[in-house]
């Protein structure tokens, strides 16, 4: 197959799937390397961004999405009707960052880092696709393992977790604080997360 077909066969499948779409699979269709497909998906990113095309090629590990420019989300919804995102409150965005740097996490260590219980938090980034289970600790209880999704890295403007911003020694007096900068940093990126959501109920602290 010449490039520029590989290059429309790759655009195509992409296109049709809707969802993201594993590179390894396209590759098995069209007899390519994985490697190959992903060179492929930057190669067609690189040319929606120059051209200025409201399409953007997005990459969240080895999975491979079509979707609107963020330049245009307020046209795209206001043509379709739908709702803008909801906001994200600090202790989501603090219960993010912890999975994010530690994942898979359960629950209790969750609330040992935050100090306060975040069961309420951990449901509504569940819900909302930002965490999802990633099996069960083998220890007394089995208590769930939580990670963070691809919807996660497509929120945050990242293709891998490689790109967080660097986390310093937790282990040191000043872990919260280094943490706490580690989410501003986070707030920062992507155009769907906001600060603030609607009321929730107060985090009691751990014992």
């Amino acid at each position: 197959m010449e490039h520029e077909e590989l290059l429309s066969a790759v655009e195509a499948i992409i296109f049709a799937a809707g969802e993201p779409i594993e590179a390894s699979r396209i590759g098995l269709v069209l007899g390519e390397e994985t490697e190959k497909i992903i060179s492929c998906a930057r190669e067609l990113a690189d040319a929606y961004e120059e051209s200025k095309s409201g399409i953007r090629l997005v990459r969240m590990n080895e999975r491979l999405q079509l979707c609107s420019a963020p330049e245009f989300a307020a046209y795209v919804q206001r043509a379709l009707e739908q709702r803008k995102p909801p906001r994200l409150s600090q202790s989501a965005l603090e219960v993010l960052a912890v999975t994010a740097y530690f994942q898979p996490v359960t629950r209790a260590y969750i609330d040992q880092v935050r100090g306060v219980d975040s069961s309420y938090t951990v449901t509504t980034l569940l819900d909302r696709g930002l965490i999802e289970a990633a099996g069960r600790l083998e220890a007394p209880g089995r208590p769930t393992l939580y990670r963070t999704s691809d919807l996660f890295l497509r929120t945050m403007g990242m293709t891998t977790l490689e790109e967080l911003p660097v986390l310093p020694d937790m282990t040191t007096s000043e872990g919260t604080e280094k943490l706490q900068a580690a989410i501003e940093q986070l707030q920062n990126r992507g155009e769907q997360i906001e600060l603030k959501e609607e009321e929730a109920p107060e985090e009691k602290p751990e014992e």
